[in-house]
């Protein structure tokens, strides 16, 4: 009995054991072989033509073709597919889902790039890295917005530009990458196709698409490629120049030149562009009647920003540049005359302001300084000083000096507008447009003081034209003795003679008042031109403009630069004067200082008894120390401006 319970015991046992190896023979012959890219491939191989499969939502898909050679060379060759295609979980047909997104090559990347900056694998560091950049610049683009019209996709993948089971990198040069550059457009065109039809028109597109040559503008060559962004914004707007001016270095750099390159070079975008003239997508030559830069259209394209232009508008000549005289012949004259005109004022005085500057430190050293004159024993009052310049001479002066170092700060940000420094203060002016008006109120200050100040001296001298000397020692016009000066202090400079006595007025104080009659003459004119150009254009040809921007920005940088030099040095800090003279704040100098420094106009006044007339009270301690913290003020500015000015002319000489 106990034999045959145990048989069946066994048997049954027997039994269960193989229902269950039969059993997980059956579970395990129905699960699907382990996904691998050979069994990818054996659909995806691209043999299968354009075979369609139904999807999960019952829908027809196509069959993705993958060539397995050009896989195999790419830049993800070492990636299985399921690497990136981690949503496929089985390899029937229609495959399973799992719940985890499609394919995303940016949150791939981006997963890759963390882990590299966690494991410091300085090695592959610098290319996961430019392509998380550009992964940053594509979130933020218009192409990774949500489509208008299919709102389950972005308007532009990184598949839709991007082979990803083709990937390769193009070296530069490299046949593959000219092949790229000529294929460009049309992967672009297939989204944009007007864009493309007016890109096939342009002398950009029949360079690319008819003679074949990658070295014509692409449509990436202009626009980013991963921040491809609203050409409205401003930011895309400069990116372009700067795009054209890759190419165009000769037109970039005239362009700079130009009002509208300087204000661009600032970084604003509220001026002409390089495609504002001349197109975008569809940019011809010149010399194509349909051409918007042709003559025969230039007036309309001009309109679009300056709506009253004439016809004077059309002859000027954006691209104008000193270094081609049969095609630019105003701007190769007036460039070599300003040349001339600089080279010659600073060779003379700044060589001036050595020599005086190594005679009088000679002289001190040798105890040879020139002590000031005692005046005590003539019966002038103690507490007297001699009253060189007026009221009206003192406020004349100082709104000179003001406005003129406000111009500078405003047109020399515009001039060196490529100089580190010129955005800065741009952005500290409160930006072009408040800029501007700073300028020409200045402007108006400037030549409102030298207008007033004519008008003074034509009542002054015409009350007395019968005793006037025009050449006399009272007139600040040059005559024969001041050249006679001029010799004799380069003979005491070389240590050939004595150092020469003045009157009155000095030769270098005399270039000083006639230099503004040139400058507000040539600064003002060409500033006036370029203020109202409709006025100017209606006058005079276009190329008057090129002169104008020329000699204004030329006469400024002489006026500045010889002021905060020659001038400086002249009246504060030679070393009799140094650091600073107050005489232009208070009016009146000492007696002393005033016999020494022009003994023949003391010698005079004494002479005829018309020295009492000039006398007048030292100014009190407030004004005296107001007067010094104004002029240390005044020449701290103009030094400042001097180094931005020195930083900025170095700059553009350098590039």
């Amino acid at each position: 009995m106990r034999a045959r319970k145990l048989s069946v015991w066994l048997v049954a046992g027997a039994i269960a054991w193989a229902g269950a190896v039969l059993s997980g023979s059956v579970a395990m012959a129905a699960d699907p072989a382990p996904l691998d890219d050979a069994g990818c491939l054996a659909c995806h191989d691209g043999k299968k033509g354009e075979l369609t499969i139904t999807g999960a939502n019952g829908k027809p898909r196509p069959l993705h073709p993958v060539a397995a050679d050009k896989f195999g060379k790419s830049v993800h060759a070492k990636l299985k597919c399921v690497a990136c295609h981690t949503d496929i979980v089985d390899n029937t047909s229609p495959h399973k889902k799992a719940d985890v997104p499609k394919a995303d090559c940016a949150s791939c990347h981006q997963g890759l790039w963390e882990r590299v900056q966690q494991e410091n694998r300085a090695e592959s560091q610098k290319g996961l890295g430019q392509v998380a950049g550009q992964i940053e610049r594509y979130k933020l683009s218009v192409h990774a917005k949500v489509n208008a019209d299919d709102k389950t996709r972005n308007n532009a993948m990184c598949a839709d530009c991007h082979d990803s089971h083709a990937f390769v990198r193009l070296p530069e040069g490299s046949p593959e990458r000219a092949a790229w550059r000529l294929a460009a457009p049309a992967a672009c065109g297939t989204c944009h196709e007007e864009h493309l039809e007016e890109y096939t028109t342009s002398v950009h597109g029949k360079t690319v698409l008819e003679k074949k040559d990658p070295k014509g503008a692409i449509c990436s060559d202009c626009h980013n490629p991963h921040g491809v962004d609203s050409t409205s914004k401003d930011e895309v707007k400069l990116g372009i120049v700067k795009a054209c001016s890759s190419c165009h270095t000769a037109n970039a750099k005239s362009y700079v030149d130009t009002y509208h390159g300087q204000i661009t070079t600032l970084g604003y975008a509220n001026t002409a562009k390089c495609f504002d003239c001349h197109g975008s997508h569809g940019i011809l030559s010149p010399s194509d009647p349909k051409s918007k830069v042709h003559p025969d259209n230039r007036l309309e394209t001009c309109k679009k920003c300056h709506k009253e232009a004439t016809a004077g508008f059309v002859t000027y000549q954006p691209h104008a540049h000193a270094g081609d005289f049969s095609r630019y012949p105003q701007v190769w004259l007036t460039t070599k005359f300003m040349i001339g005109l600089l080279a010659g004022t600073f060779a003379f005085f700044w060589i001036h302001v050595v020599l005086w500057l190594y005679r009088e430190s000679k002289d001190r050293k040798e105890g040879k300084a020139r002590p000031l004159v005692q005046v005590d024993k003539i019966g002038i009052p103690p507490g007297k000083q001699f009253q060189r310049f007026g009221p009206w001479w003192r406020l004349g002066h100082l709104l000179f000096a003001v406005s003129l170092m406000i111009l500078t700060l405003t047109g020399m940000t515009l001039l060196y507008s490529g100089s580190s420094w010129a955005p800065v203060v741009m952005r500290m002016l409160g930006g072009p447009a408040v800029a501007s008006i700073i300028h020409r109120v200045c402007a108006v200050i400037f030549t409102g003081v030298f207008v007033v100040h004519l008008i003074y001296i034509i009542i002054t001298i015409g009350g007395k034209w019968r005793t006037f000397k025009i050449f006399g020692p009272d007139s600040l016009i040059p005559g024969l003795q001041d050249l006679n000066d001029v010799i004799a202090m380069f003979k005491w400079f070389f240590g050939k003679g004595p150092r020469p006595f003045f009157d009155r007025w000095t030769y270098w104080e005399k270039f000083d008042y006639w230099a503004p009659f040139w400058g507000v003459a040539i600064v003002g004119l060409s500033g006036f031109m370029m203020w109202f150009p409709n006025v100017t254009a209606h006058f005079l040809p276009g190329w008057a403009f090129n002169v104008a921007v020329i000699t204004h920005g030329e006469e400024a940088f002489l006026a500045a630069v010889f002021l905060f030099t020659v001038h400086f040095f002249n009246n504060h800090f030679r070393p009799e004067k140094f650091p600073l003279d107050v005489v232009m704040f208070t009016g009146a100098m000492s007696l002393e200082h005033f016999a020494r420094d022009h003994p023949l106009h003391y010698k005079r006044l004494v002479e005829t008894g018309e020295l009492q007339k000039y006398l007048v009270d030292a100014p009190s301690k407030p004004m005296a120390i107001g007067s010094k913290i104004l002029g240390f003020v005044l020449i701290a500015f103009g030094l400042l401006l001097l180094g931005l000015i020195a930083n900025g002319f170095w700059g553009s000489v350098t590039h």
